[in-house]
């Protein structure tokens, strides 16, 4: 059971369909769980695929492996900030189009995005951060 609550004033636009909530929290007993960038790279050697849209795949898969050491899941995400390489429409709706096969009940987590030239690793096209929350 989640502890997970979503805003989405009616006086805003709805961010449903973009795959983010405006506002998310923590409700009851609980610690949050800070999820370092998780890259797009695949395996213990890192494979980096220069095709966008594996990379977005991966990046959430990894955090993924990264909520289930805790045993958590993404719907425990409370906000996440994504990091593209040279973003722009185009890759946008893949990101989306990704988030929602991961948040299929679209209990979206808050969200950043910011669009960057590079980043740590060449080959790197996304990064994606979260912060989770665990109920006690």
């Amino acid at each position: 059971m989640t502890n997970i609550e979503s805003k989405n004033p009616e006086t805003l636009f709805d961010p449903t369909p973009f795959a983010f909530s405006h506002a998310t929290s923590g409700v009851g007993n609980g610690k949050y769980v800070f999820i370092s960038g998780q890259s797009g790279g695949e395996g213990l050697h890192h494979h980096l695929s220069e095709d966008f849209r594996k990379q977005v795949q991966f990046a959430l898969k990894n955090l993924e492996t990264v909520l289930k050491e805790y045993n958590l899941k993404p719907d425990d995400v409370l906000k996440v900030t994504i990091l593209i390489v040279d973003h722009d429409q185009e890759k946008l709706k893949i990101w989306t189009e990704e988030m929602h096969k991961v948040w299929k009940n679209n209990k979206f987590p808050a969200s950043t995005l910011i669009p960057v030239p590079k980043l740590a690793l060449d080959g790197m096209m996304i990064e994606v951060d979260a912060i989770a929350f665990m109920p006690l």
